[in-house]
């Protein structure tokens, strides 16, 4: 195999997600690392096998391109639902580690949801009031995740990156490049 090929391959990374337990909550199949920067990474999939800590397995129907910060405490799921229409799935979670062949984070419930017609919608509150209980949530934390929502809702409002289509197409477009068909070299 050449290097380019061994490089492309080298590529794929698998994501966990965990609660704040410690115990695994769900696993994606391999995503394409399509950029590297210091504040995250960026990969890309044309579907994910998803496995939920209880074994169930299901894929996703749409393109994607998921954004693992590195330093602030949310990823950013971009679904394709159209060719032109992005759907956007922020999850406030901990800032997104790589461990043992793995980018790892913490799931800490909310999560907001922008859609192509620019309607943004909180989710999961209820699972967070419960969370808090459940699993104690310090005050601190409860603190950082208030602020990260509030983070979260200012870069929607403001457009910023993840929250640009054109962005989020030039990642999935790198994919794509990189991506074409291994073409076997001609012997002499």
């Amino acid at each position: 195999m050449s290097n380019e090929n061994d490089s492309r391959l080298s590529r794929w990374r698998k994501v966990q997600a965990y609660k704040h337990d410690g115990l695994l909550h769900r696993q994606w199949s391999p995503a394409y690392l399509v950029e590297e920067t210091e504040e995250y990474w960026a990969l890309a999939s044309r579907a994910s096998m998803v496995t939920e800590s209880d074994g169930r397995k299901w894929v996703t129907k749409e393109k994607a391109v998921f954004i693992l910060y590195k330093h602030k405490w949310m990823n950013v799921i971009a679904m394709f639902k159209t060719e032109k229409d992005i759907c956007y799935y922020v999850n406030i979670a901990s800032p997104t580690i790589w461990d043992k062949d793995y980018l790892k984070y913490i799931d800490y419930d909310l999560d907001v949801k922008l859609y192509p017609d620019g309607v943004e919608r909180t989710l999961d509150e209820g699972e967070f009031a419960r969370h808090v209980q459940t699993y104690g949530y310090p005050v601190e934390l409860q603190r950082v995740i208030a602020k990260s929502m509030k983070e979260v809702k200012q870069m929607i409002a403001d457009r910023v990156i993840p929250f640009q289509n054109e962005e989020i197409f030039r990642l999935f477009d790198r994919f794509l490049a990189f991506n074409q068909p291994m073409k076997p070299k001609r012997v002499e």
